[in-house]
């Protein structure tokens, strides 16, 4: 079955943002699931609009900014 947007409810989202990077910390739940946290990141670009990037690594200061965020996301998980 193809992934349905619809089916799809974010439960939780709150971002912190650098800058030229933003960090969002979410929990959705598909088709009343069990929830999964995600974590996404977007960078500005030339225009100033943001846009999606691979997370990959993540320097001290967005660990340490994600930290409380990932914190906040497992205590919607209940």
């Amino acid at each position: 079955m193809p992934y349905d947007k619809s089916l799809d409810k974010q439960l939780f989202s709150e971002s912190v943002e650098f800058e030229t990077t933003r960090l969002t910390v979410s929990v959705f739940s598909y088709n009343d699931g069990t929830p999964k946290i995600q974590i996404a990141r977007e960078n500005k670009n030339r225009d100033g609009e943001w846009q999606f990037a691979k997370l990959g690594r993540m320097v001290k200061a967005e660990a340490e900014a994600v930290l409380p965020l990932l914190k906040k996301a497992v205590e919607s998980l209940d």
